[in-house]
């Protein structure tokens, strides 16, 4: 085994309205999740779930690793390569499935990445570049269901 990284964050729930979790709806679902030095996240359930829309959820976080995890991996293999990428827009989407007895997981993440390169860039490894950096991208490789990907390739 390679190289071991570890990290740390704190989840502190803001959300007691003064009576705790004493019914379903007695309480928020508020909470904040931080890290030394970073600015504080501000975090809810899902709103189906009883949850602020307002605030980033752990399914939109999920969602935003896997993206941002991506994107980190594929601009890291295009500079290896030569490859000029001169912006880079994702608009992922995921789907979770929930359970009746209310547990649930996600099913699918699909990553649409747009990527404008410079002109003259070979398109044929541009693309080939994403499938080697799902490849790579720790957070994909942690996850228990697929994480697809449809590159769009833009020349400047």
């Amino acid at each position: 085994m390679g190289r071991e990284h570890r990290y740390s964050v704190t989840v502190r729930w803001t959300g007691n309205t003064g009576s705790g979790t004493s019914g379903y709806r007695s309480y928020e679902r508020r909470h904040e999740i931080s890290a030394e030095g970073k600015p504080v996240i501000a975090a809810s359930s899902d709103q189906a779930f009883q949850g602020d829309p307002a605030r980033w959820n752990p399914e939109e976080l999920l969602l935003a690793a896997l993206s941002s995890c991506h994107q980190l991996a594929y601009l890291h293999l295009c500079a290896v390569a030569g490859i000029v990428v001169v912006d880079y827009i994702d608009h992922a989407e995921g789907t979770m499935a929930e359970t009746p007895d209310g547990a649930g997981q996600f099913t699918h993440v699909l990553l649409r990445p747009k990527v404008t390169v410079a002109p003259g860039s070979d398109a044929a490894k541009v693309l080939a570049l994403h499938h080697e950096a799902h490849q790579k991208c720790f957070i994909a490789r942690s996850v228990n269901f697929p994480v697809q990907n449809e590159p769009e390739i833009v020349d400047r």
